[in-house]
């Protein structure tokens, strides 16, 4: 591969976000000619990882790269080393050179080896390719569900009321006190009349008619004189929507008493 050292060196050096960046230490294998074996030593350098190339420098402010690695065709992976934290760069193509590097600690390594298996065209083919599957999964299950039919309302409106807790407003069951609608669950009266009262924006429910006390006794338990028998049945049911009625009756007991007072003050009695 040709590459113009003056544009490579530019784009090392220049102002564009690295991938990657750190200090790592190189394994450089020197041969001794009169001991006819191979030293193995580390260089310290700065690496900068930009798009698929990963450029080296002497130190961290130099300007201009000493090496540069392609990262087409090649494996990322640890490897055993004397040195702990070491990792390779191997290439496909036999007698490629390999590149040995050793990074300072165990998060460093790793995030050099995730950094750089990321780095290739090939990796990045892949992604997209994977990604451009995922889309098109996704638009045709959208498209399977616009062309569903929908449900109809009714099947819906079915399982709607089947619960009891779901029911609206105005079909709840009303619970009865004394003959008439309790406000406790937020309904109406029993026999279907609106409420129009509202208070604050919310439904303002009647006062409840006063609890009749045990056979329309008074504050003894006795009988109230003057109420005949007929008015001791109350007229109050779920089907009672008259008021006046409603009025005159709980006022009869009001006016047997009224009427009793006003005898005791004749009869100069308190």
């Amino acid at each position: 591969m040709k590459l113009n050292e003056r544009s490579v060196a530019h784009y090392a050096t220049c102002d564009s976000p690295a991938d990657h960046a750190g200090f790592l230490r190189k394994r450089v294998e020197r041969h001794h000619h009169h001991a006819h074996h191979l030293g193995t030593s580390y260089q310290r350098r700065w690496f900068v990882l930009k798009g698929n190339l990963l450029f080296y420098f002497e130190e961290r402010e130099s300007r201009e790269p000493v090496g540069l690695v392609v990262l087409e065709g090649c494996t990322v992976e640890l490897c055993e080393a004397a040195e702990e934290f070491a990792f390779a760069i191997r290439f496909d193509d036999a007698g490629a050179r390999a590149y040995v590097l050793v990074a300072d600690g165990q998060a460093a390594m790793e995030a050099w080896v995730k950094a750089l298996s990321r780095a290739s065209f090939d990796y990045m083919r892949l992604v997209v390719r994977e990604l451009e599957k995922q889309l098109e999964e996704a638009c045709k299950s959208l498209a399977a569900c616009r062309k569903s039919p929908r449900r109809s309302s009714s099947s819906g409106r079915k399982r709607h009321l089947s619960n009891p807790a779901l029911l609206p407003l105005q079909e709840k069951p009303t619970t009865l006190e004394n003959g008439y609608s309790t406000w406790g669950s937020g309904g109406c009266v029993a026999s279907g009349a609106t409420c129009s009262d509202y208070d604050g924006g919310q439904v303002k429910p009647p006062p409840l008619p006063p609890r009749r006390r045990s056979a329309a006794g008074n504050a003894t338990g006795s009988p109230v004189p003057g109420l005949s028998p007929a008015m001791l049945e109350s007229p109050v049911s779920p089907e009672t929507i008259c008021f006046s009625k409603l009025h005159n009756w709980y006022g009869q007991e009001i006016a047997v008493l009224r009427r009793e007072w006003q005898e005791r003050q004749k009869r100069g009695h308190p």
